[in-house]
């Protein structure tokens, strides 16, 4: 007994090993060292890109920065308050650019919409239960990893159902990276680069009155998505009010270049910082199958894109965007940055989002019973 006892108190649990693991590399330094890192390693990242003239830059060379620092060891995340405001701004900053057609482009299409859309939510389920009988992952967490959104709510699920909940926030990351990296290079060699704004024109004045009234109306509409459990409600409804503001020109959204630098760059490193060095060792086993499932998701999406270039005659980024399996807010960014039909990008992605939201847990319990 005393030999027993004596070395089951020297072999680490696994929770001390994930410590252990935080604690080396730039994780042994304070905070405020860490996050110097990240704006260093940003700078390095994002100013080539910038340079080669890839749509949202600013978004991919943070997030870039931040999966470096994070398989560096770092500690830090991005505080829940700061990816709130980001996704209020980049709600304000979509309803600024969509036109009146967005209710319009949904009604006009919206049978093949939501063909489009369950066709998405259908083949990330089954790759799901593909590496579910595989038995690579633990019980039925691959079911939840490769649902196409609502990340959180999968996480939920995925704990009632006794799943691995950081592999499935692993296999939701990576999604997003891989989509909105995927997104970019199509968006600039197809030739669909937007118009890039100088440094210097970061800080051209903005009345500041109507800017704050503005900023206060997504806050407060963000809120209320939050308390009333609306889907991405931080984004959705401060998106949804403030359209449909702009559209009867009963308010002008004009919100300055530096304010949305400081949006895509939190952006970024929300993302990217989700990575660590301990969920990664701890994915090893699932990253191959992992990255297979996102790129057969991708190139389905791809092929969806081709049916709605055929059917609607759209350009081809346009419907490449708009079938892309998320996230809803790196793809706002990118189709922000590039020459895009805007409303027909954010009519699918809203779609895929709220329908995901709605029958992808159900979808998901009943392909997890079966499994």
């Amino acid at each position: 007994m005393e030999g027993r006892s004596s070395r089951s108190r020297h072999v680490p649990s696994r929770n001390q090993k994930e410590v252990a693991l935080r604690q080396t590399g730039i994780g042994r330094l304070p905070s405020w060292l860490q996050w110097g890192f990240v704006a260093g390693l940003s700078v390095l990242t994002t100013v080539p890109l910038e340079i080669a003239g890839l749509p949202a830059a600013l978004l991919i060379g943070q997030m870039l920065a931040g999966i470096a620092v994070a398989l560096a060891g770092s500690t830090i995340r991005l505080p829940r308050l700061f990816f709130f405001f980001v996704q209020v701004v980049l709600a304000l900053m979509i309803a600024s650019i969509v036109s009146k057609d967005f209710v319009g482009t949904f009604l006009d299409n919206w049978l093949l919409i939501l063909l489009v859309v369950t066709s998405v939510i259908g083949m990330s389920t089954l790759s799901g239960w593909l590496i579910t009988r595989t038995g690579i992952l633990p019980g039925t967490t691959a079911i939840w990893g490769s649902s196409a959104g609502a990340a959180s709510t999968m996480m939920i699920m995925a704990e009632a159902y006794g799943a691995d909940a950081r592999l499935v926030a692993f296999m939701q990351y990576l999604r997003v990276v891989f989509v909105a990296s995927f997104a970019t290079l199509v968006a600039h060699f197809g030739g669909h680069d937007g118009a890039s704004v100088p440094p210097h024109a970061w800080f051209a004045p903005v009345p500041m009155l109507p800017l704050a009234a503005m900023l206060a109306i997504g806050v407060v509409a963000g809120l209320i998505g939050q308390r009333l459990r609306v889907p991405a409600g931080a984004f959705l409804v401060p998106f949804a009010l403030a359209s449909v503001l702009n559209s009867s020109g009963t308010v002008t959204i004009e919100l300055p270049d530096w304010l949305l630098v400081i949006a895509f760059t939190l952006l970024g490193w929300n993302i990217g910082l989700g990575f660590s060095r301990a969920i990664l060792m701890h994915a090893r086993r699932a990253l191959v199958p992992t990255i297979l499932s996102i790129l057969a998701l991708i190139g389905f999406s791809g092929l969806l894109a081709g049916s709605l270039i055929l059917l609607l005659g759209i350009d081809p980024l346009t419907a490449y965007l708009a079938t892309s399996p998320g996230g809803l807010d790196s793809i706002a960014v990118i189709a922000a940055s590039s020459n895009v039909d805007i409303a027909f990008v954010m009519t699918l992605q809203t779609a895929r989002l709220i329908l995901v939201t709605i029958i992808g847990p159900w979808l998901a319990r009943f392909v997890a019973d079966r499994a």
